[in-house]
């Protein structure tokens, strides 16, 4: 079955950073109506460890979803625009595995950077978002952890490569925020 992207790009004007994953994982897995929806997936624990020394810091208190109007709101403020690199897909295999993803229709990255004149950096979020990335805009592809620059246009960019926020990816949840904190540091998006 064929599945277009079910969220509109989540796209402030003065966004510095644009996030790119893969694509959403099946609804049934949503705790909420955005992107990183899966409650297995650690995306916003590592922004509130960063953030707020409290990787529980975007959770209600319920603790069976994430607090979407609080994401907004923290997103927003600090500049960050997120969508993911594919906009059609067909799953292979019942899960939201980046190896089981057939990319039908890839997001036109250079449309998405067109609308974000403030940008200076793309950060993938895994392999599959990474080489979509590069397919469209010529980059080296950066080490884990690591950036490389690129051009657009008129301007120079920086491609980061992020572990992947999915408990699939084997590094412990502390270790992907400090990998995270050095990005967020570099682009100056801590201090703001």
């Amino acid at each position: 079955m064929i599945e277009e992207h079910p969220l509109e790009p989540f796209l402030p004007s003065d966004a510095q950073l644009l996030m790119l994953g893969s694509f959403p994982p099946q609804q049934k897995r949503w705790s909420m109506d955005f992107y990183y929806p899966n409650l297995q997936n650690d995306m916003w624990r590592i922004f509130g460890l960063i953030f707020f020394g409290d990787k529980e810091h975007f959770l209600l208190p319920h603790k069976k979803a994430f607090c979407k109007e609080e994401l907004i709101v923290f997103l927003k403020e600090k500049r960050i625009a997120l969508f993911d690199s594919a906009s059609v897909i067909r799953r292979l295999k019942d899960n939201a595995s980046d190896k089981f993803l057939e990319v039908i229709e890839p997001t036109d990255i250079g449309l998405l950077l067109k609308q974000l004149p403030a940008c200076k950096a793309i950060v993938t979020t895994g392999q599959k978002a990474t080489d979509i990335v590069r397919d469209q805009l010529i980059v080296e592809e950066p080490a884990v952890g690591k950036s490389e620059d690129f051009s657009f246009e008129d301007r120079v960019l920086r491609l980061y490569r992020m572990p992947s926020s999915s408990r699939a990816y084997p590094l412990a949840l502390e270790k992907k925020a400090e990998v995270y904190k050095f990005m967020f540091n570099e682009l100056g998006i801590l201090s703001e």
